[in-house]
């Protein structure tokens, strides 16, 4: 992702070496904050006229690690994806998988960035080989690309889907063994996939998952799905809570962990409250770990440390690795 700057003299690229760059401006005066993936945290460069004049200091801690990731595309629809190994992989036989997108509008994963890949590494090297896909819905590629999921999210599951068959072409991953694990609309897609696509995937991991659309905001919904009032269809067919798969028990019925902040204002807890009494009237065993006044996402760094740290215990014991 790159910087321009576009006057009554043409358009001029700001940002020069490949990574992810971002701008403020105000006058003659740029501050121009770049990413890359060769490099821990972000550099900001004041610009003066377009010349670089001073850099500020940044004083952000050194994760300590630095990623194994291949940038790459999967699928007929040349869908973004970043592969990541374990740091010691020789490359002796398959690996069990954990697919850990975000995967819908507002929320590219799939960045040529050294920091945007250190929690996926970090699973990875518990002996996973992490597969990030960029389906239909994110930015960065067209707007055609993020308007492909108008009226029916359930497309950003099909990319996943078919990202990783491709890649399991090109890369050793076990297909036996395939989980999901997501935050968000991330965690709505990880409880779509168990349910839908119980053929692909072995397990998921729910984090905050927006359950059903009817009780998320309307400003960004409708935008996307339209008014429930007349188009209750797509809601439906976007829903956790109303998947007919729910019911039916010809489909396995893969593990699934539902993790959720009390305090969530974001994706209220509501959500993962009737997803789980949807799931226990189907007969449908899953975990529930509420976080106690914890939000959308989890400020504690000892609470994001040993929910790291459950997470890997549920993957393992769902997919019978220990």
């Amino acid at each position: 992702m790159h910087v321009y700057r576009v006057n009554e003299l043409g358009v001029e690229r700001v940002s020069q070496e490949p990574g992810v760059h971002s701008a403020v401006r105000s006058g003659s005066v740029t501050v121009l904050v770049s990413a890359t993936p060769g490099r821990a945290g972000s550099v900001a460069q004041v610009l003066r006229d377009g010349k670089p004049t001073a850099t500020i200091t940044s004083y952000a801690e050194d994760p300590g690690m630095s990623p194994r990731v291949t940038l790459t595309e999967g699928g007929a629809r040349r869908i973004p994806c970043a592969v990541l190994l374990p740091q010691d992989h020789q490359g002796d036989g398959r690996l069990p998988v954990l697919l850990d997108p975000y995967g819908g509008p507002h929320g590219p994963r799939v960045l040529a960035a050294h920091n945007a890949h250190l929690t996926s590494q970090w699973f990875a090297d518990q002996g996973f080989a992490v597969v990030v896909a960029d389906g239909r819905g994110t930015p960065g590629r067209s707007p055609a690309w993020e308007k492909a999921i108008r009226g029916d999210f359930t497309v950003s599951l099909d990319d996943q889907v078919e990202a990783l068959r491709d890649l399991a072409e090109r890369y050793p991953l076990d297909l036996d063994r395939v989980a999901i694990r997501g935050w968000s609309y991330g965690g709505w897609l990880a409880g779509l996939a168990v349910l839908r696509r119980p053929d692909v995937f072995h397990a998921g991991i729910a984090g905050a998952p927006v359950t059903d659309w009817r009780l998320y905001d309307t400003h960004y919904t409708e935008r996307y799905l339209g008014d429930p009032r007349t188009s209750p269809e797509a809601y439906a067919k976007s829903s956790l809570v109303t998947d007919e798969g729910l019911s039916s028990p010809a489909e396995p019925h893969r593990p699934l962990m539902i993790v959720h902040g009390t305090a969530d204002d974001n994706v209220v807890f509501a959500h993962a409250l009737r997803l789980s009494s949807a799931l226990l009237s189907a007969g449908r065993p899953h975990e529930v770990l509420p976080l106690s006044g914890v939000t959308h996402m989890t400020p504690q760094e000892q609470v994001a440390e040993n929910l790291l740290l459950l997470q890997v215990d549920f993957l393992k014991r769902s997919l019978g690795l220990r």
